[in-house]
């Protein structure tokens, strides 16, 4: 099976494992992922991650959080996608939920959250929405 969009791939994984109240999701590792995996983890939506190997590639195993018994992430969206991708300047990063979600950008210095690059005054491809 052919991975056309493998960051949606992730995004779902971890939406499914929060909507079935799992503590873990393992995913196929990927250097965007692991980076993902970062920034999700340093703006406090998941509890953790490593990287295990397998032989091959590395798996990806994100720990999840909890909140009351409700999963952290509660909505997480693709934005940009292979077929139809969005460009945004970096005055124009979104403000997810007033500053309570997170855009991430896919900038020329590496994936950031929307407040970095913002800071950084960059702009570049808005991977994905989450709060």
């Amino acid at each position: 099976m052919s991975m056309t969009d493998p960051v949606a791939d992730m995004l779902t994984r971890i939406r499914n494992a929060c909507t079935a109240g799992h503590r873990r999701v393992d995913i196929p590792r990927s250097k965007l992922k692991s980076e993902l995996a970062r920034i999700l983890t340093e703006n406090h939506f998941i509890a953790d991650f490593k990287v295990l190997e397998d032989g091959g590639r590395g798996v990806l195993r994100l720990y999840l959080k909890y909140h009351d018994e409700r999963p952290v992430i509660r909505e997480l969206r693709r934005v940009s996608s292979p077929g139809l991708r969005r460009y945004v300047k970096s005055r124009e990063i979104p403000r997810v939920r007033n500053g309570l979600g997170m855009a991430i950008v896919s900038t020329p210095k590496g994936l950031m959250s929307d407040r970095d690059a913002r800071a950084a005054n960059l702009g570049g491809e808005l991977l994905a929405v989450v709060w």
